[in-house]
């Protein structure tokens, strides 16, 4: 393996990178490339994290080296050889203060390697596509001394700077135009590279097939792939809903819901879905209890087996659940959804440091709503809202008249998504 070589191909296809096409995205605002601490770029495989990563450092004018762990030629990297990649590193880029590893996680015991860097005073720039990475590998290793940066796939206001959308304009035109591009967006979803492509189903396995295989499979040596991957396609299916670890175990015949428990984490590990948890005291409900949202609707419309009807509601509200977990600050904000039985439900509740700051309901079509459908949706916030004592209630839907509905002395501000979305509003 000619390491130096390698790297130097690499080189060759950074040089051909051009930022100024790019939009910019909200996470760049994160990065702290003169701090001690590792910058960990975190989220599921395709989303722009290298694009990122690259970005930064070359608008930064920073002398930095990349290498990319994901290319097959390093593929039996041994950790013995990680020095021999540094000093390739230094032979081809020089000088060098700051260093980019894409997917550093595809060899074993990297952290030990990465810590010493740090210790000798070099900046370290990471990507990884499991969120082990940072739970397992970097917490115990590195014991604090990273940056973490959570990186989605475009949300919509990234997709429109690309699309070359007007969001500005308040023309009729512009509206009805921004409308169409969420349309859009709904179904198509936020991959980056998808906007260029027409075969968008062929792009989608094959992203959905790599990421079973590198970002799980290879990792925990699970023995049954093709159990995961059939698993993962049925809660694609289940998008928007509850799911059950013993109805999972029961389907594919599993030995245990503990078995189910650890595949659907995997899953959620490699970013293919989130998971919310349900709003109560009750910590043996709040295990048990979890809805399952896509990281993002292109696995939603192109995967295998897909039979289901477009539920236009549900893939609102998979967006709106993305959109919320990536303004989030993790570490004081949770977002969770509210169900008391059959008597009413809450989409999302949103809190900072354990206090419910804001209740949010999500709704296709609210231009006439009938009884039934204003009853669960404006009845769900406000018998929420007396639950929960929170007084911020959000109303988002697709279709619909803007305006804010009084009722038990409680308010809701109906918002049309492309507003929402655009605006940033929390």
């Amino acid at each position: 393996m000619d390491i130096k070589q390698i790297l130097q191909d690499q080189k060759a296809e950074i040089i051909r990178f051009n930022p100024t096409i790019l939009c910019t995205r909200t996470e760049e605002k994160l990065f702290d490339l003169q701090s001690d601490l590792a910058q960990v770029v975190i989220g599921v495989r395709r989303s722009g994290k290298s694009t990122l990563c690259l970005k930064v450092l070359k608008e930064s004018g920073m002398s930095f080296g990349y290498v990319n762990f994901d290319d097959e030629q390093l593929a039996d990297l041994k950790v013995s050889q990680l020095n021999d990649v540094l000093d390739a590193l230094y032979k081809v880029y020089g000088d060098i203060t700051h260093v980019l590893f894409d997917e550093i996680q595809n060899v074993d015991h990297w952290p030990l390697f990465v810590n010493r860097l740090l210790r000798q005073g070099l900046h370290v720039v990471m990507t990884g596509s499991n969120a082990n990475l940072l739970s397992g590998e970097l917490a115990t290793h590195l014991t604090g001394r990273y940056n973490q940066i959570e990186l989605f796939p475009f949300s919509f206001l990234e997709y429109c700077a690309m699309r070359k959308i007007d969001i500005q304009t308040e023309t009729t035109r512009a509206h009805a135009l921004r409308y169409a591009a969420l349309e859009e967006y709904l179904q198509q979803g936020g991959f980056p590279e998808l906007l260029k492509l027409k075969n968008k189903y062929t792009y989608t396995l094959s992203l959905f097939k790599a990421i079973i295989h590198k970002d799980i499979s290879k990792r925990y040596k699970v023995k049954h792939e093709k159990t995961l991957a059939d698993i993962a396609n049925t809660m694609l299916d289940l998008f928007c809903q509850e799911i059950s670890y013993g109805d999972i175990q029961k389907q594919f015949e599993l030995g245990s819901a503990h078995t189910a428990k650890k595949y659907i984490h995997y899953l959620q590990e490699a970013y293919l879905f989130r998971l919310l948890p349900i709003y109560t005291f009750k910590s043996t409900e709040k295990q048990s209890s979890r809805k399952c949202y896509a990281i993002d609707a292109a696995f939603i419309t192109n995967h295998e087996d897909f039979l289901q009807t477009p539920n236009l509601g549900w893939r609102l509200e998979n967006m709106v659940a993305i959109e919320l977990m990536r303004r989030m600050n993790s570490e004081i904000e949770q977002l969770f959804y509210l169900r008391k039985h059959k008597n009413f439900e809450v989409d999302f509740v949103r809190t900072n440091m354990g206090h419910v700051e804001e209740l949010i309901q999500v709704t296709y079509n609210f231009v006439e709503p009938n009884t039934k459908l204003y009853n669960r949706e404006i009845g769900g916030l406000i018998k929420g809202a007396k639950l929960t004592h929170c007084n911020h209630l959000t109303l988002i839907m697709m279709d619909g008249e803007e305006r804010e509905i009084e009722q038990d002395g409680f308010v809701v501000k109906c918002v049309r998504a492309t507003n929402w979305l655009l605006n940033n509003n929390k």
